[in-house]
């Protein structure tokens, strides 16, 4: 097996995990707009949480992109899964 071969299963399990990753964090950003539309949630409510979903793509972007793909797929298959939502949280002063 050639050394580009190698490497493109755990690319390829990266480009997974983070897609998969996104998606959860949208969901989240699009029940808050479902909820600013029937009035349960304010425009200030939907700011923050487009404000957290910004915070926890960026953080999980830096986990798939920085750096050796080996090395990313080994930290998404062996650690336990990272909760991105809460990682993008702003920090309590």
């Amino acid at each position: 097996m050639s050394a580009k071969s190698d490497r493109q299963a755990p690319r390829e399990a990266v480009v997974k995990y983070h897609e998969n990753q996104l998606a959860s964090l949208q969901e989240r950003v699009g029940a808050a707009l479902e909820r600013f539309r029937s009035g349960e949630l304010d425009a200030f409510e939907v700011d923050q949480v487009l404000f957290q979903y910004s915070r926890a793509a960026k953080e999980l972007w830096k986990l798939c992109n920085f750096g050796d793909p080996e090395f990313a797929a080994d930290l998404v298959r062996e650690r336990p899964i990272v909760d991105w939502w809460e990682r993008g949280a702003p920090r309590q002063r």
